[in-house]
């Protein structure tokens, strides 16, 4: 009977060696959770019990049992590295293959798809053409890598001062290059649907006790007619730079439907003493110009105490609930040539126009200041980085700082952690004992929170280990002292004469 005592007690202490060292050799691998080896004591049993005082006949490993308890949180330099502050476990798929983990090495496939060091896909929920995550449906995470398409500018809001202390200017008509014909002025980027940026500049005009004019234009050009009348303009350098060119062949190449105020800037033009067809192409561009710089604008009324009351427009629309939309901007570009004509760029302006709001408005006895603007339209962008929040939401950033949803990461949770069953590369999966796993985002119910650029480090804590080392050597040197024992008096009894 001691023989197979002392051989029981061998066994644990060599599977309590097993366990002890498998600890300290994952003591630097991330997500490992640390082994417990368990015993129990054995009696022999008959068919009448086992009686009050049983002779023991040994041990036995009953479980091998891991521990979840959390892990030191170590900062890395990878976006993508995923730590676990709390209870849950990253999902990941091989194939269909589900297997549950707390390493966090991510990084992306060729594909965009998010993976761990062993390829195998991070789990979660993925986001439709428009950005949206698609709640409830748990699939692979992927990264879209393609640049980001610009979008038209819908809305602007503004809020700003005017300063009621200013003065009606005394220099007329409204000029953008003279200061002196308005009180203010503030300029913010828009965009058209090919993501070009244009100027919106705003001049504020006081009109009288609590009135304003405020005039608008794009890169400086009227918004509703950017090039004049381009036509005539090209029509007429091209006659005045023909072989014999006068002012009369000028005069008649400027088409007959252009403007009115060109053909008669055209006219006076060449009927002037010493007029050439340059100076006659001169006046049709000069008269083409004016026209590309009437500025839309609206008339702004604020109460006796400061606040906007109401706002009219001859060329704006006035919208029912205060706000204001330019709906006829043509967006234009110029053409590089010296001086430059410009026409249409090709692009549109939103479908629903531009609709700046600026209910915010006020005209206080204060400096001139914009004290916040935003608009919602912006160019064309490449991946530039990606972010991941404690919720497991994944933001990718764009170089025209916008940020998309790429998805998110989902966690898993088991009412019995220590019933998975380890498959080795730190993962487990699930079997009967660990029951059906709980799905949903960190930060939900009892599932803990993500930190990204970080990995959860081993639980294992080599001084315990190094301790239990030591006493598991013990118990092996003693337990062979018994059977060194038992063969001894074996010994004697065999040597009786």
């Amino acid at each position: 009977m001691a023989f197979n005592i002392g051989l029981s007690g061998l066994r644990a202490a060599t599977k309590d060696l097993n366990v002890t060292g498998n600890n300290i050799a994952n003591a630097g691998t991330a997500g490992f959770k640390q082994s417990r080896a368990e015993f129990s004591d054995v009696y022999a049993a008959s068919m009448l019990g086992s009686g009050s005082n049983p002779t023991g006949s040994g041990v036995l490993l009953s479980d091998v049992s891991q521990l979840f308890n959390q892990g030191n949180i170590n900062y890395t330099q990878n976006a993508l590295d995923l730590a676990i502050n709390g209870n849950g476990f990253f999902v990941t798929s091989n194939n269909g293959d589900i297997s549950y983990t707390r390493a966090g090495y991510f990084g992306t496939d060729r594909d965009g798809f998010v993976v761990n060091n062993f390829g195998y896909k991070l789990q979660g929920y993925a986001v439709d053409a428009n950005g949206n995550l698609q709640n409830g449906v748990v699939t692979d995470i992927q990264i879209r890598t393609a640049s980001q398409s610009p979008r038209a500018t819908e809305n602007m809001t503004q809020t700003f001062n005017l300063n009621s202390n200013n003065t009606v200017p005394t220099t007329t008509p409204f000029d953008p290059t003279d200061p002196t014909t308005y009180n203010s002025s503030t300029s913010t980027n828009i965009y058209d649907t090919q993501g070009n940026a244009h100027v919106f500049t705003q001049y504020f005009v006081k009109t009288g006790p609590n009135t304003w004019a405020m005039n608008v234009l794009v890169d400086g050009r009227s918004p509703s007619n950017p090039d004049g009348d381009a036509a005539a303009v090209t029509a007429a350098n091209t006659a005045a730079t023909a072989p014999g060119a006068t002012p009369a062949s000028v005069l008649a190449a400027v088409p007959g439907g252009s403007d009115a105020s060109v053909i008669a800037a055209a006219t006076a033009a060449a009927a002037a003493p010493g007029a050439t067809a340059a100076s006659v192409a001169a006046a049709v561009f000069a008269a083409s110009e004016a026209l590309a710089t009437v500025p839309s604008s609206a008339a702004l009324t604020f109460s006796a105490s400061g606040q906007l009351l109401s706002t009219t427009s001859t060329d704006l629309t006035v919208n029912p609930d205060g706000t204001i939309s330019m709906n006829n901007w043509v967006p234009a570009a110029p053409d590089g040539s010296t001086p430059p004509i410009w026409s249409a760029n090709g692009a549109n302006a939103s479908a629903t126009g531009v609709t700046l709001d600026l209910r915010t408005a006020t005209q206080f006895a204060s400096a001139f200041a914009v004290t916040a603007v935003s608009q919602d339209g912006y160019t064309t962008g490449e991946l530039s980085g990606l972010e991941i929040d404690d919720t497991g939401v994944i933001f990718a950033r764009y170089t025209n700082g916008q940020s998309l949803v790429q998805g998110q990461v989902v966690l898993a949770n088991f009412a019995n952690v220590q019933g998975l069953t380890p498959v080795g590369k730190t993962a487990w999966v699930q079997s009967f004992q660990s029951g059906e796993p709980v799905v949903g985002t960190p930060r939900s119910g009892t599932l803990g929170a993500l930190q990204a650029g970080a990995l959860e480090d081993s639980n294992v804590e080599l001084s315990d280990q190094l301790v239990n080392l030591i006493v598991a050597q013990r118990n092996y040197q003693a337990n062979a002292k018994t059977i060194e024992t038992e063969s001894a008096i074996t010994q004697t009894i065999i040597n009786l004469r």
